[in-house]
């Protein structure tokens, strides 16, 4: 009977315990929204983005190890990766930054904060995270209050952190927002400040040019304001190092300006620099200030030689810039005047060359204001001398460096047997050259960045074999293996056969390959090499106003003259705006005809009748 007794209740344990565990998974506890919460950064140099998104304007960078004060996350999920907006715990910058890049409390869930609804997102359905209200907007730090758009506008007062505010509208640029706080209504800088919905949402509510206050010049100078976020310069072009940026409305009291009336010289906040001419008002005659510099050139030493533009190294490779390749060094201005900083030249090293016989060129770009890039790549049975070949190309590109190059892409190509001998591809002996050549750059001038030889995208090694091409996804891959990313500052790619926007992933009627789309290549190479990508050759063919296009180039015969344009702006635009993206070197500038069958001058900038429609776009 005893035993009987014990097996009732072990009956009655085993018939329980799965209704209870049942109850356990179908009745979970409501999840509660948590936050704000810290987070800090894990990341050097996190990308602050105006709204969530890799498209969105950078704003700014937060340092590793900034700790952060977190209020919610982007409504839209999948946006790749789940975006949150926070500001510094001890005041500074506030925007949206990518989750990956934090480190959170143990256990802490970032789908559980706060949802902030951006522009162009829609409201969280209900039983999601609460919306945070319109109503919600402050400042996010100690900020001055203004009378308008613009440091040169009076302050009101400053408005201590966490202050609320009423958002009334934005400046054009969406730089400075109109708001009334603690019963005054004035302007305050858009960094500075938490507004639910974004700066974008909100109407536009002034010109601002219209509203700059006039201040008297003092003899000899015109009086005048920017009219838009502007890089203050040491000289008349892009090349020149960037003494500080200046906001919207700043009063500037003109001197000089170049012959070209592009660049303008004057006085602001107490510094003189250089302006360029559609991001100011001038209230007077241009043409009554003298010339105080021909055209754009880098400051010249006190040497015959001129001298590098200053202020750009590995250490800065976060800062996004392009270039183009160059046939030849004439009509430059074209490409400053599209914001183009780099120049690119390649180059055919032969054993034996002196690399004091590329100082003229290096020269030239400097004496003209641009950073150059030097693609050198030797002949393709040399590199079977191995280690001994090696050393005497690491020798040519270390001379390179030591004549100022700001940047050298070890080799061209690797993966085809065009520039690596046949049946030799092998990305572990092009690490053992990376590598030489690395340690003898650097050990004649630390400051010159090296990039590893781009690729050819394809995916013919299939139809070739793999003693002619190997397919670049598996030349990166192998290229790791090797340990390759220990001898590159920067990750050489190509990207030049796109028939589609570069904002496309899908769409190519040729079919879904990685390499046909540029956020496809861009996902591909940092995907296998974490290491920053520079693009030095990323271009769009377009027969239009060129003539026929050879046979095998025949896919981009339906691409038009403005696509060619647009689809070169989109790609810059997508390069600035993304974090693995350092440089674009577009190819190419001012290339002509189809020597041995390659319709160069269907890629070029500059086209057979001497127009530059990519100039205008790049320039807007």
């Amino acid at each position: 009977m005893k035993k009987f007794r014990w097996l009732t209740v072990l009956l009655f344990i085993i018939l329980i315990i799965p209704v209870a565990h049942s109850h356990l998974i179908n009745t979970p506890e409501p999840v509660k929204a948590q936050g704000p919460v810290e987070a800090t950064v894990a990341a050097s140099g996190l990308r602050i983005r105006e709204f969530p998104g890799y498209t969105s304007r950078t704003i700014g960078n937060y340092d590793l190890n900034t700790v952060l004060r977190i209020e919610g996350r982007e409504n839209q999920l999948g946006n790749g990766g789940i975006w949150v907006y926070g500001t510094p715990v001890g005041g500074g910058m506030t925007g949206w930054v990518l989750s990956q890049y934090l480190v959170f409390p143990a256990g802490f869930d970032v789908e559980s904060l706060p949802v902030i609804v951006a522009a162009g997102d829609t409201p969280a359905p209900v039983g999601e995270a609460p919306v945070v209200s319109a109503q919600g907007s402050r400042t996010a730090a100690n900020v001055n209050f203004r009378t308008g758009p613009g440091l040169g506008f009076s302050r009101i007062t400053t408005l201590a952190p966490n202050t609320p505010i009423e958002p009334l509208g934005r400046n054009q640029s969406g730089t400075w927002v109109q708001a009334i706080a603690n019963g005054q209504q004035g302007w305050l800088y858009y960094t500075l400040v938490l507004i639910p919905n974004g700066v974008g949402s909100l109407p536009v509510v002034g010109d601002v040019a219209a509203t700059i206050p006039v201040t008297e010049a003092p003899g000899g100078s015109i009086g005048g304001a920017t009219t838009s976020r502007v890089n203050f310069r040491t000289g008349p072009s892009t090349g020149y190092s960037i003494i500080t940026t200046l906001d919207a409305g700043v009063p500037v009291f003109f001197t000089g300006r170049n012959s070209s009336n592009t660049w303008f010289q004057g006085t602001a906040n107490g510094r003189e620099g250089w302006l360029y001419y559609t991001l100011v008002r001038i209230n007077g005659n241009v043409n009554s200030l003298p010339v105080t510099s021909g055209s754009p050139s880098a400051p010249s030493s006190s040497s015959s030689s001129p001298s590098a533009p200053p202020g750009y190294s590995t250490a800065n490779l976060g800062v996004f810039s392009f270039g183009a390749h160059v046939a030849g060094f004439s009509d430059l201005n074209r490409l400053s005047y599209a914001g183009g900083s780099w120049v690119k030249v390649q180059i055919r090293y032969s054993r034996g060359a002196d690399p004091n016989g590329l100082s003229g060129m290096i020269n030239d770009a400097h004496g003209q204001g641009f950073r150059i890039l030097l693609g050198i790549v030797g002949h393709a049975g040399d590199v079977l001398g191995g280690q001994d070949y090696y050393n005497n190309y690491a020798n040519y590109v270390a001379g390179a460096a030591a004549l100022g190059a700001d940047a050298i892409e070890v080799w061209n190509e690797q993966n085809l047997d065009r520039e690596w001998a046949n049946g030799h591809i092998d990305p572990r002996a092009y690490t053992q050259l990376l590598a030489t050549s690395y340690n003898a750059i650097k050990a004649q001038n630390p400051s010159t960045i090296v990039i590893s030889g781009a690729l050819a995208p394809t995916g013919a090694e299939g139809a070739f074999g793999s003693a002619a091409v190997w397919n670049d996804d598996r030349y990166l891959a192998g290229m790791r293996d090797a340990g390759a990313a220990s001898y590159m500052d920067c990750l050489g790619a190509h990207y030049n056969e796109g028939i589609v926007s570069p904002y496309w992933t899908s769409g190519d009627p040729r079919g879904s390959y990685y390499t046909r789309y540029f956020r496809g290549m861009i996902n591909t190479y940092y995907g296998l090499i974490r290491k920053p990508v520079c693009f030095t050759e990323l271009g769009y063919l377009s027969p239009e106003g060129f003539g026929g296009l050879p046979g095998h180039f025949s896919w981009a015969s339906d691409v038009s003259l403005g696509e060619h344009a647009q689809w070169l702006d989109e790609a810059v635009s997508i390069g600035r705006s993304d974090y693995r993206v350092a440089l674009i070197i577009i190819w190419n500038f001012n290339f002509q005809g189809s020597p041995g069958g390659d319709p160069m001058g269907g890629y070029a900038m500059i086209r057979p009748d001497g127009s530059c429609p990519a100039c205008d776009r790049l320039a807007n």
